[in-house]
C-alpha cells in the first residue's frame, strides 16, 4: 500500500508542467529608451472542462480574466519605460478605424499560429531553420505605424481552462480504483496557454515570440488563475518579464 501512496505522490508532483520558450529574429536588441509601443486588445479565453474532456466557454470568467490582464499589462509596461499605449477595445485609437485593427488582429492570429506550430510543435519548416523568427504581417503593420507613429506593436494571446466539479470526481474515482487494484486511465486536468508577440511597424516583421504552457494531468492543479488579479499578473511576467536579444546580439555581447 506505501508503494501505491508514493507512487500516487510521484504522479502527482510530475503532473504538473510548465513550459516555457523565447524565439527573436537573430539582430533583434529588446526595445529602449523613448520608444512608443502599441500594445493590441489581449486575445483570451476562459473555459470549463467538461466531465467529457470538452471546454466550455465560460463568458463571464473570460471578460474577468481580460480585465486583470489590462491591469497587469499597464503595470508591467508602466515599470519598464517607453510610451506605451494599452487598447482596451478595438475602438481605443484615435482615428484608427476598429475594422482595421480586427484584420490586423484575424492576420497575426494567423502568422502565430504558424510560428507556434512550426517553432514549439517540432513541425520545422526546412526553409526556415537557422534563420531566428522570419514570419510578416507585412505592409498592413507598416501602414499602422505610418498612420499611428508607433514603433512597435505588442500582440497577446491568452487562454485558461478549469477542470468542473465532475472532472475532479472522475479522476478522484480513477485514483480511488488504484488501491484496489484497477487504476483508470488518466483523465487530465486544466491547463494555460499564451503567447506575446513584438511587431516592428517600421518593417512589419515579427522581431520576438514567446510561448508559456502550463498542463497537468490531475484535475484540480492550477498554475495561476487568470481570472484573478494575481493570477493574470503572473502570466503577463510569464510572457514578458524577460526578452532576450536575438542570437547574433547575444554573440556579439558574450566576445566583448
Amino acid at each position: 500500500m506505501r508503494r501505491v501512496v508514493l507512487a500516487l505522490m510521484a504522479s502527482v508532483m510530475l503532473a504538473g508542467c510548465v513550459q516555457q520558450r523565447q524565439y527573436a529574429d537573430v539582430e533583434f536588441t529588446p526595445p529602449s529608451g523613448d520608444y512608443k509601443l502599441l500594445v493590441m486588445r489581449p486575445d483570451v479565453s476562459v473555459g470549463s472542462v467538461t466531465t467529457g474532456g470538452m471546454v466550455e466557454p465560460r463568458a463571464d470568467w473570460t471578460e474577468q480574466a481580460r480585465a486583470n490582464f489590462l491591469t497587469a499589462l499597464k503595470a508591467q509596461q508602466a515599470a519598464r519605460g517607453g510610451n506605451a499605449f494599452i487598447m482596451e477595445k478595438r475602438d481605443s485609437l484615435a482615428g484608427v478605424d476598429p475594422d482595421t485593427i480586427a484584420e490586423l488582429d484575424r492576420l497575426h492570429y494567423a502568422v502565430a499560429s504558424s510560428i507556434a506550430l512550426h517553432r514549439y510543435s517540432g513541425d520545422y519548416l526546412p526553409t526556415k531553420r537557422n534563420k531566428g523568427l522570419d514570419w510578416t504581417l507585412g505592409e498592413d503593420a507598416v501602414a499602422l505605424g505610418q498612420k499611428t507613429g508607433y514603433d512597435y506593436a505588442l500582440f497577446l494571446y491568452a487562454e485558461d481552462s478549469f477542470a468542473s466539479t465532475g472532472r475532479v470526481a472522475l479522476q478522484v474515482l480513477g485514483v480511488a480504483g488504484c488501491f484496489v487494484g484497477f487504476c483508470a486511465p488518466n483523465v487530465g486536468g486544466g491547463g494555460q496557454f499564451g503567447y506575446a508577440s513584438l511587431v516592428d511597424l517600421h518593417t512589419g516583421e515579427v522581431v520576438w515570440f514567446n510561448v508559456s504552457q502550463a498542463s497537468s494531468q490531475i484535475a484540480g492543479i492550477k498554475f495561476g488563475d487568470i481570472r484573478t488579479p494575481e493570477g493574470a499578473a503572473e502570466m503577463v511576467d510569464r510572457l514578458l518579464d524577460r526578452m532576450k536579444p536575438g542570437r547574433n546580439v547575444r554573440r556579439r555581447e558574450s566576445a566583448r
